[in-house]
């Protein structure tokens, strides 16, 4: 079989999670890093970066609203949020009713709303979209993700087993890379080597007689380092993770739900010192063509939890000033419902940063309802505007190369 370096990577190093397949000198490596981590040496006393994806595409108009604009309630007579029902943010805007949690993290100046995000040329597709969000290219001509592409140039300066972790049972395009191994996490009690139960007697047999497999393998050249890295990274991040998870003692109740469960692996991996610079998590549901108000209602109010939760534990830990939170999804909706009570694909939307370094406010220019594009808004901000404001104003790394061009980040943080 004919496999790229790309396709070995792209999955993550959910691919492996085995102890004992690693050869002596990494087995050697693993234990001195555990014994750190046992001790609590810092690795990196830097900025992290969360990427939460809103997977399906988020209606815009009906989670901020423009409440004094008589077009959005003509254009959405049964579907539409009445201004008595919004969560205030000034005279003329709106939230939805079931961001309640995050309305806190306004009314506290630490969330930041950015209007009107889109690209040139909005393509309607789910999968072309949000490979435009992943990749930062509405050109299609680079493969890698963003966040990939920082993890390459940061990786000299930065001792630390993996810099990038995902949760989910693959990693997304962002984080991909042909010379990064980043863990993609679907869940802890899954993120290990899966012994035989029924057997487990036999599991140092198994494991040598894989570790042997390994040694014996006729492994290109060209791939050997690469497959090397990644056993390692999966290894180490293996150890990390369970370790991680086996000391961590939240400070908040989080809420019963994926994304929750997500984040709070997030929250581990941060407060365990792991090095880790990048996380990404998602939560789906957001394709409302049907029953919308509800539908949408129902996960706005889980990221709104959620994301409460995840920053409430981060403050009583005091990890909360080194942790940005940055939300995307692929593309808004039309401004006008459909006949099934929902909204089909459009193009500009919001989008959230949040956090302790976040300087609160309504950013951006809020996309006209008298001037639509056959029916869609037009975008007012370049969605690479928000990925520079990430790399240059938090990150601390030069944007133009990671994004193939300058764009002009947003000031929304309070300490650059």
């Amino acid at each position: 079989m004919d496999i790229t370096r790309r396709d070995f990577l792209k999955t993550g190093v959910t691919l492996l999670g085995a102890t004992a397949l690693l050869p002596n000198v990494f087995q050697k490596a693993l234990l001195t890093l555990q014994q750190e981590r046992v001790r609590g040496a810092p690795i990196d006393d830097g900025r992290i970066l969360v990427v939460v994806q809103m997977a399906g595409g988020n209606d815009g108009l009906n989670t901020v609203i423009p409440i004094m604009d008589g077009r959005y309630y003509d254009a959405r007579p049964t579907i539409s949020i009445g201004q008595k029902n919004t969560l205030p943010l000034d005279a003329n805007t709106g939230l939805n009713p079931s961001l309640l949690e995050m309305k806190e993290l306004w009314d506290q100046g630490i969330l930041a709303i950015v209007e009107g995000v889109g690209y040139p040329s909005q393509n309607y597709s789910h999968f072309v979209s949000m490979d435009v969000w992943q990749t930062g290219d509405p050109k299609h001509k680079l493969n890698d993700g963003w966040l990939g592409r920082y993890c390459e140039k940061y990786q000299g300066q930065h001792e630390a087993p993996f810099l990038g972790l995902a949760i989910g049972r693959s990693l997304p395009t962002s984080l991909q890379t042909p010379s990064i191994a980043v863990p993609s996490v679907d869940s802890l009690s899954t993120y290990k080597f899966l012994d035989d139960t029924s057997a487990p007697a036999l599991s140092a047999t198994r494991h040598s007689s894989l570790l042997e497999l390994y040694r014996q393998g006729n492994v290109i050249p060209s791939y050997g380092a690469l497959l090397e890295r990644t056993i390692q990274a999966a290894e180490t991040s293996t150890a990390i993770l369970q370790k991680a998870h086996a000391l961590y003692k939240p400070a908040v109740q989080y809420p019963s739900n994926p994304l929750s469960s997500a984040l709070q692996i997030v929250a581990e991996a941060i407060a365990y010192n792991t090095g880790v610079k990048i996380c990404h998590v998602s939560i789906g549901g957001f394709d409302t063509h049907a029953d919308q108000v509800a539908d949408q209602s129902r996960q706005l109010g889980y990221l709104s939890t959620s994301l409460h939760a995840f920053y409430s534990d981060l403050k009583a830990q005091a990890l909360d000033s080194k942790v940005l939170i940055m939300t995307w999804s692929e593309f808004g909706r039309r401004v006008k419902g459909n006949g099934s009570q929902g909204t089909d694909h459009g193009s500009a939307a919001p989008l959230f940063f949040l956090g302790t370094p976040v300087k609160g406010g309504l950013y951006g220019q809020r996309p006209s309802l008298e001037s639509l594009d056959n029916g869609n808004l037009r975008f007012t901000v370049d969605f690479r505007s928000a990925y520079a404001s990430a790399l240059e104003n938090w990150l601390g790394v030069p944007s133009q190369d990671i994004l193939g061009g300058s764009f002009e980040p947003l000031p929304i943080l309070s300490k650059g």
